[in-house]
């Protein structure tokens, strides 16, 4: 997926869990986070940013004319934009062989997920979730509890008990990674639950992502690329 009208910034501060102030070219700008987590490992005062211009913003009834997507953590770019999980899947999902009718947003039973897809005339779900959480080379998640998260897995294991093909991957949108494991010290539940789930016969998975900013075009890049270990408790 590709963004553009970027620009490059200085992340100053977050005043609440919704914008940020960013210096932009000189000017104090206010910025909407296109992430609600918590994020401190990474919006730290100083920190190099990208945040996507909106010339549309007043007409659209907008309340910022940025959106801060991306950060530099040292020298990785990590993109921190929540809704760009789902659209990568979507379009890497699209690549893989012997799969048809990849649809997003579908429900079944009593839950919405993420992605729907056939196989062979199966169909079959996926639950995506992405990943910003990363220490010393291994991602984690979730960064905070998340209960919808975990009602999902749980749903997800109950349908693969029952025979249908059922998939969760995790996007961890930044490159440099060793493994990826659930955070059990923030919600140990869910480790526990997605254990269950791979126990179950779900599939997970954890792939990284290339992400790549071109100041010459003002463009921002992100693609699902390489296989990441998965490590369950």
């Amino acid at each position: 997926m590709v963004y553009e009208r970027m620009r490059a910034g200085t992340f100053l501060e977050r005043p609440n869990r919704f914008t940020a102030r960013v210096n932009i070219d000189g000017r104090v700008e206010t910025c909407h986070v296109k992430n609600t987590g918590r994020c401190r490992e990474l919006l730290i005062p100083g920190a190099k940013v990208l945040v996507q211009f909106h010339p549309e913003a007043k007409a659209a009834g907008r309340k910022t004319e940025f959106s801060l997507i991306a950060v530099w953590k040292g020298d990785v770019l990590v993109n921190m934009d929540s809704q760009a999980p789902n659209q990568a899947a979507f379009e890497w999902l699209n690549t893989q062989p012997g799969l048809e009718q990849v649809r997003r947003e579908v429900t079944f039973g009593n839950s919405r997920f993420d992605l729907a897809f056939s196989r062979v005339g199966q169909q079959g779900y996926m639950e995506v979730k992405g990943v910003t959480l990363e220490q010393d080379g291994v991602a984690r998640f979730p960064d905070a509890p998340t209960l919808r998260g975990l009602k999902h897995i749980r749903e997800l294991a109950q349908m693969a008990a029952e025979g249908m093909e059922t998939a969760v991957l995790f996007v961890i949108q930044m490159k440099g990674i060793s493994y990826f494991e659930p955070n059990m010290a923030t919600q140990p539940e869910f480790g526990a639950a997605l254990r269950e789930a791979a126990e179950a016969g779900v599939k997970v998975m954890a792939r990284d992502c290339a992400v790549a900013y071109e100041e010459e075009t003002g463009q921002l890049r992100l693609n699902i690329d390489k296989e990441v270990e998965v490590r369950l408790p």
